[in-house]
Formats: C-alpha cells, structure tokens, sequence
C-alpha cells in the first residue's frame, strides 16, 4: 500500500495516476480549482419513502455522504480481502525488502518491515506486545479506528508509557463500551470502534538487516485478552506478495461498487464502528437519504446517487488542504492522522496514502516535477546547507519514484539515500544530493545520488521520522530542488 507492501502506506501526497490528474510543482496550487462538478437528473427512483427535498439537495447530500464515508468502506474493504489470509488478531508480517520491479505499491518505502494486525474488538480487548528493541532501532505501533483516525501511535521516542517503564512494553486496544481488568502494567489504547488495525512498522537498513529484524518480529506478541497467556499470541501469519489486498488494488474495488452498494456499505460498517458525536450534524443530514448506521439509501434516485459518488470523487482527487505548508516547491501537510470533521481531508489521505501517521511521528514533504526540457534529461541537485540536514530524532530517508508513484528502476540499484548509508557532507559541512538519471561520476558519492527518470514526471518523498518541533512549526522547509 501507500507506505508499505502490507497495508497502506501512509504517504499522504501520493499523486493520483497520471492518466486521471498530471500533478506537477507548477499544477499543485491550482487544484483547488479542478474540482467542476457533475450533477444529473433523478431518473428512477430507487426508494421505499418520499424523497426530501429537491433533486439538487439530494445529489449534494450524497456527495457529502460519499467523503464522509469513503475511508470507512475502503478500511473495510482492505480488511475484508486481509482477513481472506490470516485471522484478525493475529500479525501477519513483512519477510522482506520490496523489489524496484514491483509495481502494485505506488509510494512503497524501504526504511522499515511492516507489522500489521486487523483487530475485532466487539467481545474483548486484543493485547499486543513490543520486546525490548535497542535503543538505536526506531519501531512504531500505530492504532487506527476503522475511519482511519490515528488514536495512538506509541513508537521508539515516545512509547506512551510510564516515564520510568522498561521494555518489553504491553498495550490493551479497548473497544467501545468496554469495562474491566487489564493484566497489571498494561497500557490501555481506547477505540471508539470495533474494529481497529494495528500498523506496526520496525526499522531496516538494507538488506542485509533484514534476518535482525524479522528475529525481532518473532518477538512480537498479538491475541485478545482471552488467549493472551497461550501459545497463540506468539503466532502469526506472513503478508501475501501478490498484495491483491493492498491499498491500490482496494481502490480499484471501492470505484468498482454499484454506487448502492457502496452507500448500503456505510450504513453497515456504522453499526459497529459508529460515526464520532461531532459527526452528528452530518448523519442528520445523511439520513434524509438514508444513510444511519444500520440504514439504506432511501428517498434518493440511483441517478442522484450516481451523480453525488462522481461530484464526491472529484473532489477527493483535486484536494489539497488548504493549511498545507507550500515552499520551495514541496508540499507539506502537518494536519493528517487525526481528521475531526475535516472529512475531505479524510478522504483524500486514505485516497492518497491510507494509514497516514500524525506528523509527530513522521512527516512527507513531498517534491513534483519534471525529469527533462523537452526531452532532454536534466540534472538536479538537493543541497542542504551547514546545518541544515533534516531535523529528526531518528533517522530521515529520500526516495524518488516515478509518474505513476513506482520506484525507479536504475542500474545502479539506488532507490533511496539518506538511510541505510549516511551521505556524505561537503567540505563546508553542506549536504548535497545529485538527483539525475545519468551516473555523475567520481565527484559525486554513491551515497549522494538519487537516480531519477530520464524523461518524465517524477516525485520525491521526504520521510522524516520523528521530526523536530521546529519542523512541525514551520521553521525549517526542504531546500528548491535546483538544476546543475
């Protein structure tokens, strides 16, 4: 998925296909305004109670409805198809580094092996459990509901814990409603919904570390509450390579749905993972057509639906957030993991990057632009200058994919820098990345260069882990991306 070959990445800029949307440096400011709207006329109607108000209205109220409840049937979806090769609270795990030929994974990374759990909390609490790790290995654990809202995400630099508390550390995902006893030292992760997924990812460094940490993924501990002090809490399962349940293949289904069906969705999936109390003033409206937890579309032509669901994925395509940091040609969003009632937001992050994290645990600036001048490659440098590297209580990586959100296929074998071998920095302590197609030579380090396309669109992804304050407040911004 987005970020990982298990699941979602959580890579919120994530361009759509080129063939839907050409999203370029220059294209990013005006796609607020590519949002034109469709809108048809009523038809049949599909209904067993009068329709509520006028045609228009309706359509409106279901393409309000589609935003709202786009990240809840895709969640669902991607669980439904997960759930066809493991148990739910069971981990199923990442063996490997993906390979630059892949291409079902748009915006994959290479800095970490996915650790994943779709939990059902309807009857118990499911447990989980981080062994101690090292303190120079960054690991996170991230709790999503099932409307993809980060509701914790304990991680090496912060593990949410007591101050004084030593690995290996225990966590209790709580559903709603729940009361009772938790095993003594057990730190428990409240969800308003029944279901819930665990997205664990574990630094790696290249290849070679791989065998580390797959021994520390032995480790790792997942049950309900019930089997928790059995054998079964120790097993898991590994995630399929053909990925026909990653978020890209996912979408695909979603779009795919009778538009019916994919309201008739929502009001399912709200029986047990119901809509937040600040949702309220939406789900009055949803219900003139139906749509309440439990419900089906009423009162609302299939026409009117049609046209609501296509107006709703327009919108989610050309969304940018308005309050996104825009600089240097980057794009960066610092509002994502956690939404409220920014249900557009909502949307186009589990459209772009399903499973995005809250920016204090890692942050995405994002880079687009174009590999050549009318044919002719160019060639780029990224210089930060003394001092100026990433700001980060971790580690930070830079990846370069291709125009349809693919690693770049190069070869020298270089996908990523910054990570599995630190740069290195100039004479007067800058850091430079040579970002080109064509090998710079002797006076450029290996670990210095970021091999993009020859010709075409291509994007680059800054993934900062555990980022300093000062990143988050706007007081440090990736450096242009300049031609040589």
């Amino acid at each position: 998925m987005g970020e990982a070959r298990a699941a979602a990445t959580g890579d919120p800029m994530r361009a759509p296909e080129a063939d839907r949307l050409r999203l370029t440096r220059r294209s990013m400011l005006g796609l607020l305004a590519m949002a034109g709207l469709t809108a048809c006329g009523g038809g049949d109607e599909d209904s067993d109670i009068p329709p509520s108000g006028s045609p228009a209205d309706r359509r409106e109220v279901a393409s309000d409805a589609y935003v709202f409840g786009y990240p809840l049937v895709l969640l669902d979806m991607i669980r439904d198809r997960a759930l066809e090769y493991a148990a739910p609270n069971r981990f199923q795990h990442t063996s490997s580094l993906p390979a630059a030929s892949q291409r079902t994974v748009p915006r994959i990374d290479l800095d970490n092996l996915y650790s994943v759990g779709w939990l059902d909390l309807r009857d118990e609490p499911v447990l989980f459990r981080v062994p101690e790790i090292g303190e120079d290995r960054r690991w996170a654990m991230q709790v999503l509901d099932a409307w993809t809202n980060t509701v914790s995400s304990p991680n090496s630099v912060h593990p949410e814990t007591e101050p004084d508390a030593d690995p290996p550390f225990t966590y209790a995902v709580t559903g709603p409603g729940w009361s009772g006893r938790l095993p003594e030292g057990v730190v428990e992760i409240p969800v308003p919904t029944s279901d819930a997924w665990l997205y664990g990812r574990i630094e790696v460094r290249g290849p070679s570390d791989v065998p580390a940490v797959r021994q520390i993924q032995s480790q790792l501990r997942l049950s309900a509450l019930s089997a928790w002090n059995t054998p079964a809490a120790a097993e898991s399962d590994s995630i399929p390579e053909n990925q026909d349940w990653s978020e890209s293949a996912t979408q695909n289904r979603v779009e795919q749905l009778p538009v019916r069906d994919f309201y008739q969705r929502i009001c399912d999936s709200m029986v047990d993972n119901p809509p937040a109390p600040a949702d309220e003033p939406s789900m009055r409206r949803f219900a003139t057509i139906g749509i309440r937890p439990g419900g089906k579309p009423q009162g609302v032509s299939t026409g009117e639906l049609e046209a609501g669901a296509d107006a709703a994925r327009k919108k989610i395509l050309a969304y940018v957030d308005p309050s996104s940091q825009q600089r240097n040609g980057w794009v960066l969003d610092t509002n994502i993991g956690r939404y409220g009632t920014n249900y557009l937001l909502r949307a186009a992050t589990a459209y772009r990057g399903v499973g995005a994290n809250l920016s204090v645990v890692v942050v995405y600036p994002a880079l687009f632009d174009e590999a050549d001048d009318n044919g002719n490659p160019l060639n780029f440098v990224l210089r930060f200058d003394p001092g100026q590297a990433p700001p980060v209580a971790t580690f930070w990586s830079l990846t370069a994919y291709d125009s349809h959100g693919f690693l770049v296929q190069n070869p020298a074998g270089i996908q990523t820098v910054g990570h599995w071998e630190a740069p290195e920095l100039a004479p007067d302590g800058a850091l430079e990345i040579a970002v080109q197609a064509a090998d710079p030579g002797s006076q450029v380090p290996r670990t210095n260069w970021l091999p993009i396309p020859e010709r075409g669109q291509f994007s680059l992804l800054l993934r900062m882990y555990n980022p300093e304050p000062r990143v988050l407040e706007g007081q440090w911004y990736p450096p242009p991306l300049v031609p040589r």
